[in-house]
């Protein structure tokens, strides 16, 4: 069955890697953060079309995937490198205070009632991420510098603490 990908509701979950063996089986590349996001799939859209899902493995730290139908290395290699997404509703729960990188990214930012930019990027650096504003701005994304996000209207509000330079 074939799923249109023009639903910005669409999460990209994992990347298919080579195949490993001869039965069709696949390792995936995991692109979430969610431990065990793949163990308990039935179903799962790669590179636009719906897949059932015959068997998931971990095997020496390494997720690998059978799909029902793809059943020789040459089918399994038509895989290689598509994204594996899931609808939005499929997304795993977070708690209050959390989002989702996509959600972040496009916000407007608002130094009170200055407007910074778009938020393009969000990068992670162990300690805390940090929102990358037009490509140019860099705000630590911490409670001492975010005063409030507003996924819905798409607009981050920092606290009053300029950042402008000086």
């Amino acid at each position: 069955m074939t799923k249109s990908l023009q639903s910005a509701a669409d999460i990209i979950v994992g990347k298919v890697g080579a195949p490993r063996g001869l039965d069709g089986t696949v390792r995936i590349i995991e692109l979430t953060d969610f431990d065990g996001r793949f163990d308990n799939l039935s179903e799962i859209c790669v590179g636009g079309k719906n897949f059932s899902v015959e068997d998931v493995k971990h095997i020496g730290g390494q997720l690998f995937i059978k799909f029902v139908g793809i059943d020789d290395r040459d089918a399994a290699r038509t895989l290689t490198n598509k994204f594996l997404m899931v609808d939005r509703s499929q997304a795993a729960p977070l708690d209050d205070g959390e989002y989702y990188t996509f959600d972040i990214i496009g916000c407007e930012i608002f130094d009170g009632d200055t407007k910074l930019g778009t938020v393009t990027d969000v990068l992670k650096t162990g300690s805390n991420d940090v929102f990358e504003v037009d490509g140019k701005i860099l705000i630590p994304a911490l409670k001492s510098v975010v005063r409030s996000i507003d996924i819905a209207a798409k607009k981050i509000f920092l606290h009053d603490t300029p950042l402008r330079p000086t």
